[in-house]
């Protein structure tokens, strides 16, 4: 049974009294909080088993390897991986998507080429392309969202021709929570020999993730949004595309001989996870996967889609707030405007009731661009919101709203 009660007594950050009332955290999508397991076990490495790692012939060298490299095995079970060897660390989906950008791009594109990104992209899946444009000149093309904030994938196809290379798509809206058809995506696009990169960010924390269903040749997220800690993300990409792709950097653990004639590189993942890696984070994302796959992603997704049909309709009900996005397929996250001030100032007042949410543009201007608007109010979901937060935010907008009005 999903028990939220429960569950919430896990995370430590819900304790905290702001003006003598319990934290109401909606900004989820931003970053999650931490479960107190997970930081007491990764506290316990740092005490009693870290040392570097795949260097030393001594016990924490050992064990600190063994739990780094379990971590990457959790990962893979986890999305599904093909093969363990297909799992990178990396600093977040950010650096994720440079790496893809400043290797296979670098490697593949021309200024002959195209690839296609969508308006609903953070601008982590905006900008290295964009540099890496200026480097190669390429060109970049945008698939369009329609004004519920589903993905028009009929205009995505039609911007398909023969010098597409690759197509880059969000499997989760940051900002609608729209969930975007990626699998047809790909399907369609490797009819067409184009390679497809999904940004999973908004979608691992949220339900269950298949890359061999998905069928995509690259998939990204980060820790930080999934219970784990900051600082570590992840990289999927197939094996036969990775093992023909250059390093992003150089360093250390990333090759195999190094001599002043030339150097020769290690056999992925340790290819491209080029000096001292972040050891214990990459740890610290293996025990949170352990404790969502404890919950089951099944039942959080299927608790997550109730409690946010239950606070969109809420906000709907409220009038003076304008929804951005109403699509019917989406989780986690409610972005809205309200009528009668700026975004900012009714954050404010919501903090006053210890109510967290996001504010701004969430870094996906162009996506704000399309509903006319430079800025919204995000309440967001993790596994430990419930009904009793929506109610909180409601009563709060309610005040907030008599307040301005």
């Amino acid at each position: 049974m999903f028990d939220v009660e429960k569950l919430r007594c896990d995370f430590p950050a819900l304790s905290v009294l702001r003006n003598k009332k319990r934290i109401i955290f909606l900004d989820s999508a931003a970053s999650a909080q931490k479960p107190k397991i997970i930081l007491d076990k990764m506290n316990y490495v740092y005490q009693h088993e870290y040392a570097n790692v795949h260097r030393g012939m001594y016990y924490f060298s050992e064990r600190a390897t063994e739990l780094y490299e379990d971590s990457r095995k959790k990962i893979q079970k986890f999305i599904n991986a093909k093969e363990v060897e297909e799992i990178i660390f990396t600093k977040g989906a950010t650096n994720s998507i440079n790496l893809v950008a400043y290797t296979w791009a670098e490697q593949n594109l021309t200024d002959k080429d195209n690839i296609i990104i969508t308006r609903a992209e953070h601008h982590s899946n905006i900008v290295p392309w964009q540099i890496m444009q200026k480097r190669k000149n390429f060109k970049i093309k945008v698939a369009e969202v329609d004004d519920d904030g589903n993905l028009d994938i009929e205009y995505l196809k039609n911007l398909v021709d023969e010098n597409t290379k690759l197509i880059c798509c969000a499997q989760v809206s940051n900002v609608l929570g729209t969930i975007f058809p990626v699998k047809e995506i790909t399907k369609f696009a490797h009819n067409h020999s184009i390679k497809v990169l999904v940004d999973g960010c908004q979608s691992t924390p949220h339900m269950a993730i298949d890359v061999q269903d998905l069928d995509c040749d690259f998939y990204a997220f980060s820790g930080h949004k999934i219970y784990g800690p900051t600082g570590v993300g992840v990289l999927y990409g197939k094996k036969e595309i990775l093992e023909n792709m250059a390093p992003f950097e150089g360093g250390g653990d990333m090759i195999k001989n190094v001599s002043f004639s030339g150097s020769t590189w290690a056999d992925i993942p340790a290819r491209f996870e080029a000096g001292t890696p972040m050891i214990v984070q990459a740890i610290g994302l293996g025990y949170a996967i352990d404790y969502i796959s404890l919950i089951g992603m099944a039942d959080v997704y299927a608790e997550d889609r109730k409690l946010l049909k239950y606070m969109q309709d809420a906000i709907e009900d409220l009038k003076d707030f304008k929804i951005l996005g109403k699509s019917t397929n989406k989780i986690a996250v409610v972005s809205f405007v309200p009528t009668f001030t700026h975004p900012q100032d009714l954050a404010m007042i919501l903090d006053q009731e210890g109510i967290c949410v996001r504010t701004g543009h969430h870094c996906a201007q162009p996506l704000h661009e399309k509903f006319c608007t430079k800025s919204s109010v995000r309440a967001s979901l993790g596994v430990y919101s419930d009904k009793n937060d929506v109610d909180a935010l409601i009563s709060s907008l309610h005040k907030a709203k008599k307040f301005f009005i």
